[in-house]
């Protein structure tokens, strides 16, 4: 397996709303002080989570390594970490846009030039930690998933649910057929052209179709994330509606997926160690043997099924509402976890951080194979301790305050 997910992100990683109570991108939306800082100061948790989640497949102990409830952690960390931070990167893209009136004219041709800088600059970073630490960085996958996203800025919900839901429903199986097709001599052949696959083997083919985070069956966790922006994510009714929704998807994928294709349907690819990384999200994607049409009803992380990607997004549904209610209703619960969502502003920060110290420390790059929970402990602790102390005396992360000035340029579009 390889390394996955930041920032996102791109909450991907990228800019995230600031800790309550500052000001964030939705202050020209009118709403009550109270639930618009829980419902960012939600976000932001599930961002820290998603962080976490990151750190125990990166340097915690193995899923073959684990009981118990270790297992379960480890096992819902593995690809579902990765989704979270997906679907969050749509919501924060939507935060740049204005979440609930997309912006328009002047303001929204600005808007579009700062998430493609953004874009730019995410593929850049990506493909240069590629080429220094090898792997898979998803940064380079956000970047496309950006540029992507940017005509469907001012779709409503209801339009961006019902994109996500057909692309969740065709492009795995249209994923299938291509990598069914794309033999590793035709592979050889487009790569062979490609200036990004020479500098860090991930080309513009693995970006799109074959990479370990494909744009073809990731998009819809970012359109998804996008939907979910839309909606007022305070209000009780929303709340309870998007509790069950996401129960319901969770329930309907996996239990289907059991269904037809037994008890193997929920196996990780972490199962295997990081051997199973591969070369793609579904192990059918994977050039060294031939795709089995019978993988398309399985669900496991990074599966990059029907039924992983939907199970997937319900998963998310249920972390953002859960840590948003969690927030908004629990105002020292929100006190006490003000280093742990300091974190989630920073995503991009702790992302690209724990690559750097892995480095320093010289611990292997990619899925762990360590026994020990210690390191994965001290790396929270780590993250926890830096942002909360940052937080005090800065707006944004570090890289996201680079981030933030490498957009500045858009403001001069006409």
């Amino acid at each position: 397996m390889t390394k996955s997910q930041p920032l996102q992100e791109t909450s991907a990683p990228q800019e995230n709303s600031p800790p309550q109570p500052r000001t964030s991108p939705e202050s020209a939306v009118p709403a009550p002080p109270g639930p618009s800082i829980g419902r960012l100061v939600g976000v932001d948790l599930a961002r820290a989570l998603a962080v976490f989640g990151m750190y125990v497949v990166h340097i915690g102990p193995p899923l073959s390594a684990t009981d118990g409830v270790a297992s379960w952690v480890r096992y819902m960390a593995d690809g579902h970490s990765s989704v979270l931070f997906a679907t969050l990167a749509g919501f924060s893209l939507m935060l740049l846009a204005d979440r609930r009136e997309p912006k328009t004219g002047l303001a929204g041709r600005q808007a579009k030039a700062r998430i493609a800088i953004r874009a730019v600059v995410l593929l850049a970073l990506g493909t240069a930690m590629a080429m220094e630490y090898g792997g898979v960085v998803i940064l380079g996958f956000y970047g496309v998933y950006f540029l992507l996203a940017l005509p469907l800025l001012r779709l409503r919900a209801k339009t961006l649910a019902i994109i996500a839901a057909g692309l969740a429903l065709v492009t795995p199986q249209l994923s299938f057929v291509l990598n069914s097709l794309l033999s590793e001599s035709v592979r050889q052949s487009i790569n062979a052209y490609d200036p990004l696959h020479r500098l860090s083997d991930v080309g513009v083919l693995d970006l799109l179709f074959t990479g370990f985070y494909p744009t073809i069956t990731w998009i819809p966790f970012v359109i998804a994330g996008m939907a979910l922006a839309r909606l007022d994510l305070s209000a009780t009714t929303a709340q309870w509606r998007l509790a069950a929704l996401g129960a319901a998807l969770t329930v309907a994928a996996y239990g289907m997926s059991l269904l037809l294709a037994g008890k193997d349907a929920l196996r990780s690819l972490a199962e295997d160690g990081p051997s199973s990384g591969g070369s793609g999200a579904m192990p059918l994607d994977s050039g060294s043997f031939e795709p089995q049409a019978s993988m398309l009803l399985t669900a496991g992380p990074h599966s990059g099924t029907t039924f992983d990607i939907i199970g997937s997004v319900g998963v998310a549904i249920l972390m953002i509402v859960g840590a948003t209610v969690a927030m908004d209703r629990l105002p020292r619960l929100r006190r006490l976890a003000k280093p742990v969502i300091a974190v989630g502003t920073m995503s991009l920060t702790a992302y690209v951080g724990h690559f750097v110290a892995q480095s320093a420390l010289s611990m292997p790059s990619g899925t762990s194979t360590q026994q020990s929970w210690m390191p994965l402990l001290m790396f929270i602790l780590g993250a926890i301790v830096f942002a909360g102390i940052w937080s005090h005396f800065f707006r944004r992360g570090p890289l996201e305050y680079l981030l933030n000035a490498a957009t500045q340029p858009a403001k001069h579009i006409r």
